[in-house]
Order: C-alpha cells, then sequence, then structure tokens
C-alpha cells in the first residue's frame, strides 16, 4: 500500500487553481486547457479507484462467507486418514 503525506489532489482543486499573471508567462488558456484535462484524469482515476476498493470489499466479504461455510470440512485421504492435505 503505497502512504501518501499531505492532502489528496482531487479534481476541484486541479479546476480551482490559479496563477500570477506576468508579462511574458506561460498562456492562461493552455495552462487552463491542460489542468482541465488534468482534473478529468483525476476524476477518472478516483472513480477507478473507487470502483476497485468495492470490488474487492465484496470479494473479501465471498472470501469471508465462503471460509466460514468450509471450516467444518475435511479432507479424507483415498486410504481413509482424515485431515491429511496432500496425497502420499
Amino acid at each position: 500500500m503505497i502512504y501518501v503525506t499531505g492532502d489528496r489532489l482531487y479534481p476541484h482543486h486541479v479546476r480551482a487553481a490559479a496563477f500570477d499573471t506576468r508579462w511574458r508567462g506561460l498562456d492562461p488558456e493552455q495552462v487552463h486547457a491542460y489542468l482541465n484535462r488534468l482534473a478529468d484524469e483525476l476524476d477518472r482515476l478516483h472513480r477507478e479507484l473507487t470502483t476497485a476498493n468495492t470490488e474487492a470489499e465484496r470479494i473479501r466479504q465471498a472470501l469471508r462467507q465462503w471460509h466460514s461455510r468450509h471450516t467444518a470440512c475435511r479432507f479424507t485421504d483415498p486410504d481413509g486418514s482424515p485431515n491429511s492435505r496432500w496425497p502420499r
């Protein structure tokens, strides 16, 4: 897991970014077009992350349910010895 220090960057942070204007600075239209593109990408990634986390939680719950249903199941070896996991 990756731990992030400080505040996370969200799409609305990028869209609300403001820059000082200078006599020979960057073209504000290009900067804002790029920031909008970046904000759209962040928005997409946040949606994908939410979907992935939801799916992971669904799988964890299903695994817990499966495990609790099958805790009493025992493997019996063809030779009759119970609880043996691998054939000899």
